[in-house]
């Protein structure tokens, strides 16, 4: 585990960055436009494909902006048939931030795990090759590519995913070390789709749509998991006061998929003041404490 050092350090760390082209295009159409939509609309008249592909678009500049958030961008593949359409209208934007497009042939001659393999095998490959590579960032939620995650966590690199919310593995995200929706990257508009008629009443959050009928409430989820870090941490240092930051980093390693962001809170500190029936802030200082409320605690 050499890389410890370098990962601490300032301007040590290097990242590898692979694209599973693919599944993050379908998987953002299906969010914005209703599940399985791209397999259906793929068939319909062109101008309507077009113009639901348009409102479904993939910043791929928020992409490379969050990796290179970790450190200096090495290398950067994209993984795609880039003679379809629907991927050819990003070569210009992917060419104009360096990064290498790798051919797949059309899924129907090559098989559905094209990307995942040839992604797999390169990846790994990249780790022997180039050793000072400190952090590996895999786009793409599929569940085929946790194999890939542990192997880059055993060779000592730092894992972080980013998939489409719905659309990602809940299994895949508790492989890598920090996991990101696409919704909850800087600078990512929330997508507004058309709701369904008779359906979205009830549902305020708009980030919600597509994993509301098969997912527990986010919110609850992230109230379960602040208790129990808190518990974690009052076992653990035998301590009733723990400092935010280190509450947060005991939730990301529990849950590599939190994110306050993704939940509408702009700070860690605004998503603890909305649980205040749970816990108890001290904001005094600069260094900010929180801890469990007790049964008797108003």
């Amino acid at each position: 585990m050499g890389h410890t050092g370098a990962v601490t350090e300032p301007g040590a760390t290097r990242v590898a960055v692979y694209l599973d082209f693919d599944n993050i295009v379908i998987s953002r159409y299906d969010q914005v436009n209703g599940r399985n939509s791209f397999q259906r609309d793929k068939t319909k008249a062109a101008e309507e494909f077009a113009e639901k592909l348009q409102r479904a678009t993939v910043d791929v500049g928020a992409v490379i902006d969050f990796a290179s958030s970790f450190g200096t961008l090495v290398l950067t593949r994209a993984y795609a048939d880039w003679s379809s359409d629907v991927n050819a209208n990003y070569q210009g934007q992917l060419v104009a931030r360096a990064v290498d497009l790798v051919q797949l042939f059309p899924a129907a001659a090559y098989g559905k795990n094209g990307a995942d393999i040839r992604l797999a095998v390169d990846a790994v490959e990249d780790m022997f090759r180039l050793p000072d590579l400190t952090h590996v960032v895999i786009v793409g939620g599929d569940s085929d590519y946790i194999a890939l995650a542990q192997r880059c966590k055993r060779l000592g690199r730092y894992v972080v995913g980013i998939g489409v919310a719905g659309a990602s593995s809940r299994s895949l995200a508790a492989a890598c070390d920090e996991f990101v929706t696409y919704d909850a990257l800087p600078g990512v508009p929330v997508p507004q789709p058309d709701p369904p008629p008779a359906e979205a009443t009830p549902k305020k959050r708009g980030r919600r749509r597509a994993t509301d009928d098969d997912e527990p409430d986010p919110q609850a989820g992230a109230t379960a998991l602040l208790t129990r870090a808190l518990q974690i941490g009052l076992e653990k240092d035998d301590a009733d006061w723990l400092h935010n930051s280190a509450v947060k980093a005991q939730m990301k390693r529990m849950d590599p998929s939190f994110s306050e962001k993704s939940l509408g809170f702009k700070s860690f500190s605004d998503f603890l003041r909305s649980r205040q029936d749970l816990v108890e802030l001290d904001e005094s200082s600069t260094t900010r404490m929180v801890r469990l409320r007790g049964p008797g605690d108003s």
